[in-house]
């Protein structure tokens, strides 16, 4: 049975799509299980301005991914860098133990892209 947060992000997931130019695009998946996940960010003055998810998996894993959107924007590099797994899954009211994967995947994509950015601006 998924939490009523989990619910609500996977039945009406924020921030779903891409971002035409966006700064930085990361990717993250889980081969055992499918899940997708790629994150297109806007980054202005070193703040996220705009963040949009597309995802291929379950429930939490869509979950996840939107409410890893609401926890990042608005967030500076540094602040975002500090968004763990842990997070996201208490911003959906605690995962289960089989389902923690999909906030790690969360986490993952995050870095993905944040790292991508960095790497960029050498």
């Amino acid at each position: 049975m998924h939490d009523e947060k989990v619910m609500d992000h996977f039945q009406n997931p924020r921030n779903v799509g891409s971002i035409e130019d966006a700064s930085a695009v990361g990717e993250a998946g889980n081969p055992a299980d499918g899940d997708t996940i790629r994150l297109y960010l806007r980054i202005e003055e070193n703040t996220i301005v705009d963040a949009k998810v597309k995802i291929f998996g379950c429930p939490t894993a869509i979950a996840a991914a939107s409410v890893l959107t609401e926890l990042v924007m608005g967030k500076s590099l540094d602040e975002a860098l500090a968004v763990r797994n842990e997070d996201v899954s208490a911003a959906l009211g605690g995962l289960p133990e089989g389902k923690l994967h999909c906030s790690v995947l969360a986490e993952a994509v995050l870095e993905d892209a944040i790292s991508q950015y960095l790497g960029n601006r050498d």
